[in-house]
């Protein structure tokens, strides 16, 4: 066979996809995975919906694309409608993208171009967290905190300002709130010493994503970078690109929080994997303001497109009329229960942190303490590949600015049923097992995992 024409990233040779149905994919040689990851967490309704499908084959009927400039659709305004209910009115204008980069991207310009609208061309600085991810184009890199993504393009990209975020596994405080208290007055001290005066946003992700391994905020946290954000007139840009549209068991994850952004990226689960649609999302004044300059002066062939459109309504339409964020709530609870019982279990389990169905366990070589594995022994990509072979999957990263560390998500079709959820933990035990005799020069032994998946 002649080499494929396409490429990635360097890896090994991968299966090819034959079907998928549910929370279940088949390759080509008839092998089942359980899609413990949704794919890149953006799969929510699992695949083979036919409601999704017909939803989409009656706009494509009508029409596929339509341009923005030329043409409104009914699903772009329904979406939109949509989105700004969801958020209860607090963000009140809506622009589509197609993809979580763009999205992020479109909310840089706009938080930029307002302050040029309101004569404030010295802002011209974003502040986001070290480490972070918010998107592989070069405005949404500038802000993220990744090394080995950041290293090649460092001289050409106009880079935020990083600071430390909470991190209440490894911190070394007297307790959480202590802990807080210190990284918002780091915050502070960084961002007086660059001149707030220059600032326009803070960008951050309420629930950290494939970077950090899920790692948490709370609400001190956002309370105080918020009431940062307003004593120095920047705004506050909150990427949930992977956090919305239902997967930590609220529409949008600031809402676990009660702190609101004036801006707000989304995408990955607003198409559930079956269309590529993304939407910023904004305070209607910053809008209006910019508008009132000439015009937002940016945008992207497939802004609003109708076929898109039509396929995240259905989306969010379906998750509606299931309510599956009651669903998101049960499964994670179950989630949780199994993955902190394996916690138990293996010593080189470091961590499990998250919400809903948004969860990351981050490995260690020693628990007691935190210390990472060698980054040399690519613990995170042996882990992934044992639950590969056991038909799961699981997303990896490194944790510590992607340099070190080993962690990997867990982040299931928010459709997940209570007996895949069972499934999902007993090929996770059974690859963990695995793993553990690897690190111990000794043979496989899996107990079951009814009991803890339950």
């Amino acid at each position: 066979m002649s080499p494929s024409p396409l490429f990635y990233q360097a890896g090994p040779a991968l299966p090819e996809v034959s079907h998928a149905q549910g929370v279940y994919l088949w390759d080509d040689s008839g092998k089942q995975y359980l899609d413990g990851c949704s794919g890149a967490i953006a799969c929510n309704l699992g695949h083979g919906r036919s409601d999704i499908r017909d939803a989409m084959l009656a706009q494509f009927d009508r029409v596929a694309f339509t341009y923005r400039t030329q043409f409104e659709s009914a699903p772009a305004v329904a979406l939109a409608e949509t989105l700004v209910s969801l958020t209860h009115g607090q963000l009140e204008k809506v622009f589509f993208v197609s993809s979580g980069s763009e999205a992020v991207e479109s909310a840089l310009k706009l938080a930029r171009q307002y302050f040029v609208a309101r004569d404030e061309p010295q802002r011209r600085r974003f502040v986001s967290l070290r480490p972070s991810y918010h998107g592989s184009t070069l405005g949404a890199l500038g802000v993220t905190g990744y090394e080995p993504l950041e290293a090649p393009f460092a001289d050409i990209v106009h880079g935020s300002l990083k600071v430390p975020g909470p991190d209440f596994y490894r911190h070394g405080d007297v307790d959480d709130a202590c802990h807080v208290v210190s990284v918002l007055e780091e915050t502070r001290t960084i961002i007086e010493a660059a001149g707030p005066e220059t600032i326009i946003a803070f960008v951050l992700e309420p629930v950290g994503g494939a970077s950090t391994g899920a790692r948490l905020l709370d609400r001190q946290y956002l309370e105080g970078i918020r009431a940062l954000c307003d004593e120095f007139g920047c705004l506050l840009i909150l990427d949930e690109v992977l956090t919305g549209i239902g997967r930590t068991g609220a529409w949008f994850a600031y809402q676990h929080y009660g702190v609101t952004p004036d801006l707000l990226a989304t995408a990955k689960g607003l198409g559930a994997g079956y269309y590529p649609v993304g939407a910023m999302l904004a305070r209607a004044d910053i809008v209006d303001t910019v508008m009132a300059s000439g015009g937002f002066q940016h945008g992207h062939t497939y802004a609003g497109n109708p076929l898109a459109c039509a396929t995240g309504l259905a989306v969010i339409e379906a998750m509606q009329r299931e309510r599956m964020l009651d669903n998101v709530a049960a499964r994670g609870h179950e989630l949780k229960k199994g993955l902190l019982s394996l916690k138990a279990r293996f010593p080189w389990v470091g961590d499990v942190r998250g919400l809903g169905l948004l969860w990351g366990v981050e490995l260690v070589a020693d628990a007691m303490t935190k210390t990472p594995f060698p980054a040399e022994q690519n613990r995170f990509a042996r882990i992934t590949a044992l639950a590969k072979e056991e038909g799961l999957l699981i997303y990896p990263r490194r944790t510590l600015n992607g340099v070190a560390g080993d962690h990997f998500l867990v982040t299931p079709p928010l459709t997940i049923d209570a007996a895949d959820t069972a499934e999902l933990l007993a090929r996770l035990e059974r690859a963990m097992c695995r793993f553990d005799a690897e690190l111990n020069r000794r043979p496989a032994h899996t107990n079951s995992m009814s009991d803890a998946a339950r």
